[in-house]
């Protein structure tokens, strides 16, 4: 078993550590190694967990597994419109589940993936097209011309309404290429000629080779106060989209040599082996939300099956805890990090990480419904027939606990992120389809070495 390093762990992404000096794997890392837990509302309660469990009776959902979907993605479009700065349309890093929320930090990870959701939503008709198309526009606007950045790079938080650095965060390399996924699925969505040019030039505004800061490997942040961050990202994990749009990029490109600057660790968890750290489940969904792997692979693996085994292996894993969590289920398991009664968690497994309590994480099933559909799908079923309070009007809260009663009150916006570009995914393939059509991704997976399988794996469940 190889053990996690410090490099790859993804940190807090939640909006109440006032002016924090980390970086949100940092802060991730200490939370998986009980260094610290993190508050993030004053009325979390921590139940009774001593009596027997029951499972809730269910009450059935009607409609059929797409008539689900395509109610989260609604709900995930009702997030990403409402919770959004009016004049910034930087996206809130989280939110009351049912609004009326007075949140005001953003984040730019939100933000890419709000630009996402803008493009579903145009294509679904979930709004007004000449509205949508209005929001992208002011979106890109603010992030050309007055969000601040450095070489292109962008903080990791700002305040929703001005764009102000919050908490002295880091800017960020892998929340930078989060929004710049958004943004070149944008580009490619929305004919319009100033959405377009506006998207191009903030892409070609990063400075890739900078970030490096003379490694084969990219840091994962950088101070105006202290300059690089001493982690890097150098082994398997999310770091993919970073590497491939930088060696995509047209202005600032990295020698193809960086592909192979990360380890590719490896796990094995009852039979399954297959490459990752040790790290949360959602490692093994963020790339693979716009980069269609299908049918592909480098020199290494086939990244697309190596995500249907680590889900595989994330499920048996958590009803292996089924004696210790008898709440966990073939119709309900999965934990990603997430908000917890404690605080922010970086939890999962396999191996086994962080404390864990029988808490669900919709999104863990929801970011990988294309890999394991049947079962991912059954668990967003079984959440809405047994677990009322875990639904509201943005959706699937972030995390509750069947064994305590406890649900969170919140959303986060990474985390309706991920289920909604993937239900779309599984459902129509459009995010991979709209994405790929950019040249400077096809540049990068090339540079990068990758080669057709022959066999592309089909998916889409919408007829």
């Amino acid at each position: 078993m190889v053990s996690s390093e410090a490099e790859c762990t993804i940190g807090y992404t939640g909006s109440v550590l006032d002016k924090s000096q980390y970086s949100r794997r940092d802060l991730l890392r200490k939370a998986a190694l009980g260094m610290i837990a993190v508050p993030f509302a004053p009325l979390l309660v921590r139940a009774n967990r001593s009596r027997a469990f029951v499972e809730p009776a269910r009450i059935p959902y009607k409609g059929s597994d797409d008539a689900l979907l395509d109610e989260i993605e609604r709900a995930a479009f009702d997030f990403f419109w409402s919770e959004a700065g009016s004049t910034t349309g930087l996206v809130k890093d989280r939110a009351l589940l049912n609004g009326n929320d007075t949140h005001s930090v953003a984040s730019i990870a939100a933000t890419g993936f709000g630009l996402t959701g803008l493009s579903i939503g145009d294509a679904r008709g979930y709004g007004k097209p000449a509205d949508i198309l209005e929001r992208a526009r002011r979106t890109l606007r603010f992030l050309w011309k007055e969000l601040p950045n450095e070489h292109g790079f962008f903080y990791h938080f700002i305040d929703a309404n001005t764009g102000e650095r919050q908490w002295k965060c880091e800017i960020s390399s892998i929340d930078t290429s989060l929004l710049l996924c958004g943004i070149l699925t944008a580009r490619q969505q929305f004919a319009d000629p100033e959405v377009q040019d506006l998207a191009t030039k903030i892409y070609e505004r990063v400075d890739w080779v900078w970030m490096l800061n003379g490694s084969s490997a990219f840091s994962m942040g950088w101070h105006p106060e202290s300059g690089f961050l001493e982690s890097r990202w150098v082994h398997y994990c999310e770091l993919m989209m970073i590497y491939l749009l930088a060696l995509g990029s047209p202005t600032h490109p990295v020698p193809a040599e960086t592909w192979k600057a990360w380890s590719r660790p490896t796990v094995k968890f009852r039979r399954i082996e297959y490459i990752s750290g040790n790290d949360p489940l959602f490692t093994h969904q963020y790339s693979q939300a716009w980069f269609d792997f299908r049918g592909q692979r480098d020199e290494y693996a086939d990244y697309f099956e190596n995500s249907v085994k680590a889900t595989k292996a994330h499920k048996q894993f958590c009803l292996s805890l089924h004696e210790e969590f008898p709440d966990y289920s073939d119709h309900l398991w999965g934990v990603s990090a997430s908000d917890s009664a404690a605080g922010y968690q970086a939890w999962g497994g396999p191996p086994r990480l962080g404390k864990l309590d029988g808490s669900i994480v919709p999104c863990a099933a929801g970011g990988s419904l294309p890999f394991l559909y049947p079962d991912c799908v059954q668990v967003l079923r079984t959440i809405r027939e047994r677990y009322r309070k875990a639904w509201g009007r943005y959706g699937y809260v972030d995390a509750f606990n069947p064994l305590t009663d406890w649900y969170n009150p919140d959303v986060i916006g990474i985390d309706v992120g991920i289920t909604m570009l993937m239900a779309e995914n599984q459902r129509s393939g459009f995010i991979w389809k709209t994405f790929m059509k950019n040249k400077e991704a096809q540049a990068g997976m090339e540079r990068a070495g990758f080669k057709s399988t022959g066999v592309k794996t089909q998916l889409y469940t919408d007829h």
